[in-house]
């Protein structure tokens, strides 16, 4: 560990004065229950459940889901630029990590390529989940790295008796950003309507560096990062019908998005993502059931990559996705569900980047998850059976692409403990075997890609990746005061990621799909404690810690795009209605690469933020201020794949101050 880091942990330790932002209280909120997180509806998990929401999420958001959630212990980022970011679970990316909306599926292609963004904008979201354990088993063996839930309440799930809502606009300047967002929902107790729309525009980002950059092909320098100008519009309409035991819901969501492919100069991407969804519960017995549960969904996404204004490449995706789930009545101590999910998704790539041919991939699985508690000691534990077929429909001008059919059975499954120990401790631990099929991409690429600036390869003779992993910790919580420490470790027989072959075709480096045996191990920290008040107001100090080391085991050598051990902490005051933080992150330098990669240097971010309720009337005002890279530091990623293509070309966002209001009514 760097003494810069270590220099850097003690400073953000030790940081002192600054923002509180308590949750505030609008007149309606999302139901206060986890959804991932435990499908019978307990507060206590047996694995880590992560939540932000209301003025947190507010002062975290960013314009990418990565980026939100970067400062989360445990998740980093793809960081493709300031809109292409997807999360990083516990080292563990694209794939391995499924992103939900509502608990149901959210299709794009932001996991087959890093310069591919989430078709979704923090702006709209409630509230996010990540979650780790037998119950992201309900989602699939592409949660092994875990389920990132986006919550809204674009389908109404209670009874609403008026009309209520909020407003947000803000201003950065870092990249010369304006954003704004209505949200209205509407009811009676026999039927409830929503309705949002948003938009977000900005600039090339600020950084503390001269930078190259050629439109047009006229070269200059610029303390921006080049071509990393976006805008994103979108909304949606919803509506409910409630009757006596349940509800019956749909929505209807647009999202679309132009921005610049950070990696050229004059290469940029417009995304239109259109999704219908449908759900329903039925909360009285049925047999042998209490309650079930319906889910349905159809997405339809495009995106047209431009180089210079001219289209290029086009991707195409989406696909239907059904879930039925059942609690069943108790059986003894035992309670659960069980479940059935049928999804079917299509992918295309036309024209000069499709380094993948057109493929079609249907799942069907079956899947249970139940618990049994006895005094202070409670078990969950959860199976998934799928069946996977995943075809290569070739094309006939592109000789490279030939048509080809694989079909898998993965099978995982996942226990659990969580002990309530004397006073305020707790502990819990998980076991979990988990079997994914491979991609579509993972099997049958070939052909160059520019967000690995490289010539990508798949390997058709894939079969089931299999892993075992453990996670244990510890909770401990007095008052205000609280302490959670946790260790983890995932073994994979065969963890398919690209290798570098030493070769190249068409100019480019050729990567390879390959597997090969893998350790993934580490720990986070995290806490918060209530400080003598030394000044008028409420003090304390939030704290959080995380490493995760990864290595392939058949060479010994260290896994690419791995982030490095860091820790920050953060001060928060509130006194009546004003609140205000102060904190900071410290990054290790990254210096255990694989051979041929690039160390990363170590570096602290600071931040900070001021907020002011103020309450008109019915309608409820909270202004805030944030500075992001208070200090204006610059920095690099090390777990975005262009540190290692084009090192120095993306780094971090500079300084940034952003204004803003939030009205809820």
């Amino acid at each position: 560990m760097s003494h810069s880091f270590a220099r850097g942990a003690v400073l953000a330790l030790c940081a002192s004065g600054a923002v509180a932002f308590a949750q505030e209280a609008p007149r309606r909120a999302l139901p206060d229950v986890t959804v991932t997180g435990n499908p019978l509806g307990d507060d206590d998990v047996s694995t880590p459940v992560q939540q932000l929401s209301g003025t947190g999420l507010l002062l975290r958001a960013q314009s990418s889901l990565g980026e939100t959630l970067n400062a989360t212990p445990g998740v980093s980022s793809t960081y493709f630029g300031p809109t292409a970011s997807r999360p990083v679970i516990r080292g563990l990316d694209g794939d391995r990590i499924r992103i939900l909306s509502n608990s149901g599926a959210a299709f794009d292609v932001s996991g087959v390529s890093y310069d591919h963004a989430v078709a979704v904008d923090p702006i709209t979201i409630e509230r996010i989940e990540v979650l780790r354990g037998p119950a992201a088993l309900l989602y699939g063996g592409s949660a092994v790295g875990g389920v990132v839930n986006l919550i809204d309440n674009r389908i109404p799930r209670d009874p609403l008796d008026g009309t209520t809502g909020r407003a947000h606009f803000s201003l950065a300047s870092g990249a010369r950003e304006a954003a704004g967002a209505v949200h209205v929902d509407s009811g009676t107790d026999r039927y409830g309507l929503h309705a949002d729309a948003y938009r977000r525009s900005s600039d090339d980002v600020a950084v503390p560096a001269a930078l190259s950059c050629a439109p047009g092909g006229v070269p200059r320098l610029q303390r921006r990062i080049c071509n990393s100008a976006a805008q994103a519009e979108g909304g949606a309409v919803g509506g409910s019908l409630f009757f006596d035991g349940g509800h019956l819901g749909a929505s209807v969501s647009t999202h679309g998005s132009d921005y610049g492919a950070v990696a050229e100069d004059e290469a940029t991407i417009r995304m239109r993502s259109t999704r219908y969804a449908l759900e329903g519960e039925w909360r009285k017995p049925i047999g042998p059931f209490e309650s079930v549960k319906l889910q349905a969904s159809r997405t339809a996404y495009r995106h047209t990559e431009f180089d210079g204004g001219v289209p290029g490449t086009v991707f195409r995706t989406g696909g239907n996705d059904l879930r039925l789930q059942a609690r069943h009545v108790p059986l003894g101590p035992l309670r659960g569900v069980v479940g059935l999910q049928v999804e079917a998704t299509h992918f295309s790539a036309e024209g000069d980047e499709a380094f993948a041919p057109p493929s079609r991939t249907s799942q069907q699985a079956l899947y249970a998850f139940e618990e049994a508690g006895i005094g202070d000691l409670k078990a969950t534990f959860g199976g998934r059976i799928e069946q996977v077929r995943v075809r290569s429909l070739g094309d006939p001008l592109l000789a490279r692409f030939p048509q080809a059919d694989r079909s898998f059975q993965p099978r995982s499954v996942a226990a659990a403990l969580n002990w309530k120990l004397a006073g305020e401790w707790q502990w819990s631990a998980s076991v979990a075997r988990t079997e994914r099929a491979p991609r579509d991409y993972e099997l049958f690429a070939d052909g160059p890609h520019l967000a690995t600036s490289a010539y990508e390869v798949g390997d058709a003779t894939l079969s089931v990746e299999r892993s075992v992993g453990v996670d244990t910790g510890v909770r401990w919580q007095r008052g205000t005061t609280r302490a959670e420490l946790r260790a983890w470790a995932t073994e994979f027989a065969n963890y398919v990621t690209l290798y570098s072959t030493g070769t190249a075709r068409d100019d480019l480096p050729v990567l390879a799909y390959r597997a090969a045996r893998a350790r993934f191990a580490g720990g986070e920290a995290n806490g918060a404690v209530r400080l003598p008040a030394f000044a008028p107001g409420q003090w304390d100090l939030e704290w959080r810690a995380d490493v995760v080391r990864a290595t392939n085991r058949d060479t010994g050598e260290p896994l690419p795009r791995i982030a490095p051990a860091r820790a920050g902490a953060t001060l928060a005051w509130t006194h009546d209605a004003w609140g205000a933080r102060l904190g900071g992150d410290a990054y290790a330098a990254q210096r255990r690469v694989p051979a041929g990669d690039l160390p990363t240097a170590g570096y602290t971010l600071w931040n900070a933020a001021l907020t002011w309720k103020q309450q008109r009337g019915p309608v409820g005002l909270l202004w805030y201020a944030r500075v992001d890279n208070l200090a204006d530091k610059l920095a690099s990623s090390a777990s975005s794949i262009l540190t290692q293509t084009q090192p120095g070309r993306v780094p971090l966002p500079g300084r940034s101050i952003k204004l803003g209001v939030q009205a809820t009514f």
